[in-house]
Order: C-alpha cells, then sequence, then structure tokens
C-alpha cells in the first residue's frame, strides 16, 4: 500500500514537472520570437550540449530542476524559428491544432500505460531502434534530399517513435515509479517524447497542405 502511495505521489510530481517544463518552454518560444536571428543557432549548440551533459552524468549525478527549466526554456528559444515558418506555412491555428493532438496523444498514453497488467518494457528496445533509423535517414537527406513518399514514411515513423517511447517512460512511471532525485530525468525525457512527438505531427500537417496545392 505505502509503495503504490509512493509511486502515486512521484508520478504527480512529474506531472506538474512536465507542465512546468513545457509553461517554461513555452515562455521560451515566446521570447524567441525578439531575439536576433544570429542567436538561434549559437543557442541550439548550448542546448544540444545541455542534452549531452545529460545524458552522461544521469547514471553518475542528479540532473536538477534549476538545469531542467533552462534546458526546456532554451528549447523554446530554437524552436522558434520553425514554429514562425510552419506559423506562415500553414496557419496559428493549425500550429494550435497540432500542440493539441500531440497533448491528446500524451493523454491516451498515459491512460493505456496506466493500465494494470500492462507492460510496455519491450517497447523501449524498438524505439530505441527507430531513434537510431531516424538518425540515419536524417543524415541521408543531407546528402539525398528525401522525396514526398520518404519524406511521409520518415515523418510517420517519428510519430510512431516518439508515441513509443511515451509509452513505455509513462509505463515504466506507473509500473515501477521513480526515486525523488529522478524526477526532474523523468520530467526531461518525457518532454523530449512531448515535443519531438508534437514537431512531427506538426511535420505531418505540413506534408498534407503541400500535398493539396
Amino acid at each position: 500500500m505505502y509503495e503504490q502511495v509512493s509511486v502515486r505521489l512521484m508520478r504527480n510530481r512529474v506531472m506538474l514537472g512536465l507542465a512546468a517544463s513545457l509553461a517554461f518552454a513555452a515562455l521560451g518560444a515566446y521570447v524567441g520570437q525578439y531575439l536576433p536571428p544570429a542567436l538561434y543557432f549559437p543557442l541550439w549548440l548550448v542546448e544540444m550540449g545541455m542534452m549531452v551533459t545529460a545524458m552522461v552524468v544521469r547514471r553518475r549525478r542528479v540532473v536538477g530542476w534549476t538545469f531542467l527549466f533552462a534546458f526546456t526554456l532554451l528549447s523554446g528559444m530554437t524552436v522558434t524559428p520553425l514554429l514562425i515558418v510552419y506559423s506562415q506555412m500553414l496557419g496559428v491555428q493549425v500550429v494550435e491544432e497540432a500542440f493539441l493532438v500531440t497533448a491528446g496523444a500524451f493523454g491516451l498514453s498515459a491512460f493505456v500505460a496506466s493500465r494494470r497488467g500492462v507492460d510496455f518494457h519491450w517497447l523501449g528496445m524498438l524505439a530505441s531502434v527507430g531513434l537510431i533509423t531516424l538518425l540515419l535517414l536524417a543524415v541521408v537527406s543531407i546528402f539525398f534530399p528525401l522525396g514526398g513518399a520518404l519524406q511521409l514514411i520518415y515523418t510517420y515513423l517519428g510519430i510512431c517513435v516518439f508515441v513509443a517511447f511515451m509509452l513505455f517512460d509513462l509505463n515504466r512511471l506507473t509500473r515501477y515509479g521513480v526515486a525523488a532525485e529522478q524526477v526532474p530525468m523523468m520530467v526531461l525525457n518525457l518532454y523530449l517524447d512531448f515535443l519531438n512527438l508534437f514537431l512531427f505531427i506538426l511535420q505531418l500537417f505540413g506534408l498534407n497542405v503541400q500535398s493539396r496545392r
């Protein structure tokens, strides 16, 4: 009984942390629209450095709340140019719809992952293989741009990969909980799942609009 209460308490902390992280990212996106374009790339490099740092130290040291919120604020700034492009191409309403679809997917994933007897641990390896495939395709596309059909396949693969990561992380959180000092790291994982899923859904919306023209 005590263990169930502890798991539930940590899960609530993670969800509150995720909500706060998304708020920081929204603040970053708001600030980002006023930044000089020359700053976007240096900020992106800092963001990548922070992500690598989090991956390297997570087994030896704790990723704290300050690091987490600084990262999400920064990621909101660096995603701003992409949001501006999609807003101009699709309209602000479509970008908002993509966010709502992502939020709905997260809510559905949380519901499914929290069911008793459901174990999605096998999705971890599958999603990791999918992520490596995405990275390889991204590198290939630098030299050989993906055509319409391949771009669509790439986008659907990205959506599937991050839905899988979302189910894996949420299920792990529900079944086993997380130590209090590891809550910020779990929040970071879910934030990256959410953000990447949002970007792939936005990309899908963009491809659908282009196909109609």
